[in-house]
């Protein structure tokens, strides 16, 4: 038998992806519908289960590095917009994740795919802005090598994402499957790059917490100080009027 979507023999094809290619069929499941693509591997149980699990987990992970690595930059460099926006992009990327993890693409596709829309290029812009900070704080020849296998991972993620979106949308059973091999390069390349954040975690201590402590606190320790600096100019201002 032919594939009619690729002309491809379907004994030359892959048999199965999940339960619903009936193994007892005359002849091979090679559709469109059983590309092996991440979330089509996530979407009957048990695997389903562990998906989400993974995913959930996955996202608590993404809050909590970008709170330390947030939290690390403003302990070495000070505050700045560029660690603001990575900690927002790595928050905005946790909530499509768990949107992922629990709507699967096979019963809330629409959902899904938000989570998906909302999570791939967050990630992509977080590792971006996490490239640009280690430029930005190197100091010794160490830190220069981190921030050139983060570019190399970066680089490597925005093309494997870019390719993975555009094969995804083609009617091509091959072009389908590169997809799905971008889109698992993709995620293996940014768990790799959440993976170079233990170059710097091994330097956290409580001081870090505590810089993370005051920085929350510095507009009411600001509006403190500057009314403490107000009332010495009042009390001049009253004493001038009692003068008079």
């Amino acid at each position: 038998s032919i594939d009619p979507l690729s002309n491809v023999p379907c004994s030359f094809l892959p048999r199965s992806y999940n339960q619903s290619c009936g193994l007892d069929g005359p002849i091979s499941c090679c559709t469109l519908d059983h590309i092996p693509l991440v979330s089509k591997c996530g979407t009957f149980p048990p695997e389903s289960c562990f998906f989400s699990l993974i995913c959930s987990l996955g996202s608590f992970m993404v809050m909590l590095v970008g709170l330390l690595r947030y939290a690390h930059v403003i302990e070495c460099c000070g505050p700045s917009l560029l660690n603001t926006l990575g900690l927002a992009a790595g928050w905005i990327c946790a909530a499509g994740l768990t949107m992922v993890g629990n709507f699967q693409v096979d019963y809330a596709k629409v959902l899904h795919y938000i989570g998906a829309g909302v999570a791939f290029p967050t990630s992509m812009l977080f590792v971006f802005l996490q490239s640009v900070l280690t430029y930005r704080m190197a100091k010794t020849r160490g830190h220069y090598w981190t921030g050139h296998l983060r570019s190399i991972l970066s680089a490597l993620a925005f093309i494997t994402l870019v390719f993975s979106g555009v094969f995804f949308v083609q009617e091509s059973f091959v072009l389908q499957h590169v997809a799905a091999l971008c889109e698992w390069i993709f995620i293996i390349n940014v768990l790799l790059f959440y993976g170079t954040f233990t170059f710097e975690f091994g330097a956290i201590s409580t001081d870090t917490f505590l810089v993370l402590l005051k920085a929350s606190q510095a507009p009411k320790s600001y509006k403190s100080d500057s009314s403490t600096a107000s009332t010495p100019h009042g009390h001049s201002h009253s004493e001038g009027l009692a003068m008079v």
